[in-house]
């Protein structure tokens, strides 16, 4: 069984940083892809970010580009998200995901076996 477990959301101001991490437990050594997605109230999840585990390659959704970066250390199997020059539209719960198929697009919610429980990231003004 593979468990991912978010932390580090929060309440935050607008123009301010919050660092996500995602701890991936379990039998997760064929896992490709670690990706988050997020939802707001009243929308469909969306992709933020992805990384392929095996190349480092990374791909942002448009409206994070600049500001937020994917990154892992593979020692302990967790994957970050750094959120730089936060928004009031950032206000999501945001949810880490793992994938098995390494030619999957990262942006797809196909790609992705395995879900969070999400972490709550609030922007204020």
């Amino acid at each position: 069984q593979v468990q991912l477990v978010e932390s580090g959301g929060g309440l935050v101001q607008a123009g301010g940083s919050l660092r996500l991490s995602c701890a991936a437990s379990g039998r997760t050594f064929r896992h490709y892809l670690r990706g988050w997605f997020r939802q707001a109230p009243g929308k469909e999840r969306e992709f933020v970010a992805g990384l392929r585990l095996n190349t480092d390659s990374t791909t942002y959704a448009d409206s994070v580009k600049g500001r937020f970066t994917i990154s892992r250390i593979a020692a302990n199997d967790t994957v970050y998200l750094q959120m730089n020059s936060l928004k009031l539209e950032d206000t999501a719960v945001y949810y880490c995901a793992s994938g098995l198929i390494s030619t999957m697009p990262l942006n797809t919610h196909r790609a992705y076996s395995y879900w969070g429980q999400g972490t709550q990231v609030t922007v204020s003004s």
